[in-house]
């Protein structure tokens, strides 16, 4: 399961989920067969570095710390129970969702982030050894609601904006904020990594990806994008490391070829060194909401480093 070393340049990624395999250098064009899930992360990304020169060091700054955190050990004690405000922004009806679509979705995430899952117990045994608990929880602080006559919003944070028609973050420093809106390209949604600005911190999904129940659409509609993208919130890459045979810097998981989809067959093997068996059903490749059922105890503690005093956020680990 060794994993190679990404550039400085690689590490530096803002994720933007979509349900769409592009073929190109854009991932953000339309497609009218929503069965695949994708990345549009590195032109997004791309694009907040040329608006914040100053971005890539403070991510590479994060990355150090993170290291030095999961290698000292010092990690968050206790459980860690992260607040949810969800702005919805709406144009229709089905785009309004109820509370409970919303809870459904809180649901799923309190069962993925503990293994509670009902398919955690399908992990095979080759992975049974690293397949995690997390041990963070979520709990639905808000709900905002706001009527637009946008169509769709991109991915240039409109949405977060309240002079560009969208809703402010809410305590971002302290609470997870969620944007439900129709997001336009087939874009699934998408999440900002730690070390971004507090402005635009947060979560965005598609109003047809989220939770389990209302307008939740197959195959995406197992509550499993945002599940991907709070991975994101948290600091995890993509488990392909967004390059052939990449590194997603975490030590035990398998080096993959590449993202993969739907419901790949067990065992699939990947071509890079050694041949491992690609971890497919980890939260953080791109199969179907149905393939994804895991988190591995390396990624357990990338994400809890964020968390440790002096993470950057340790303010989200506070009473």
């Amino acid at each position: 399961m060794k994993k190679l070393l990404l550039s400085a340049v690689s590490l530096l990624l803002l994720v933007s989920c979509s349900n769409e395999e592009s073929s190109s250098s854009s991932e953000l064009a339309a497609t009218s067969k929503h069965d695949h899930r994708g990345c549009a992360s590195h032109e997004v990304h791309e694009q907040q570095l040329r608006e914040n020169p100053e971005l890539a060091a403070k991510m590479q700054e994060i990355e150090r710390f993170t290291q030095n955190a999961i290698t000292n050990g010092r990690l968050v004690n206790g459980k860690i129970q992260i607040p949810v405000v969800v702005n919805v922004l709406y144009r229709t009806a089905a785009e309004n969702i109820s509370l409970t679509q919303i809870q459904s979705q809180i649901d799923v995430l309190n069962k993925d982030f503990n293994a509670t899952n009902s398919d955690f117990n399908q992990v095979p045994t080759v992975f049974s050894g690293v397949k995690a608990n997390v041990g963070i929880s979520f709990v639905l602080d808000a709900v905002y609601r706001k009527s637009t006559t946008k169509t769709s919003w991109g991915t240039r944070d409109a949405m977060k904006k309240s002079t560009q028609g969208g809703i402010n973050p809410t305590s971002p420093t302290t609470k997870l904020n969620l944007w439900v809106c129709t997001i336009g390209g087939g874009i699934l949604g998408y999440a900002q990594f730690p070390g971004g600005s507090s402005a635009t911190d947060g979560v965005v999904i598609d109003s047809k990806y989220l939770g389990t129940t209302g307008t939740a659409t197959a195959p995406f509609n197992k509550g499993r994008t945002a599940t991907h993208e709070v991975g994101h919130w948290m600091n995890l890459r993509h488990i392909w490391g967004d390059t052939t045979c990449g590194s997603d810097l975490v030590s035990d998981t398998p080096t993959h070829n590449t993202a993969n989809y739907g419901l790949p067959a067990f065992p699939h093997y990947s071509t890079c060194t050694g041949t491992p068996i690609e971890m497919t059903m980890n939260y953080m490749d791109y199969t179907d909401d149905a393939g994804m059922y895991m988190f591995s105890n390396g990624q357990k503690s990338r994400m809890l480093a964020i968390f440790a005093s002096g993470g950057s956020r340790f303010s989200f680990a506070q009473p």
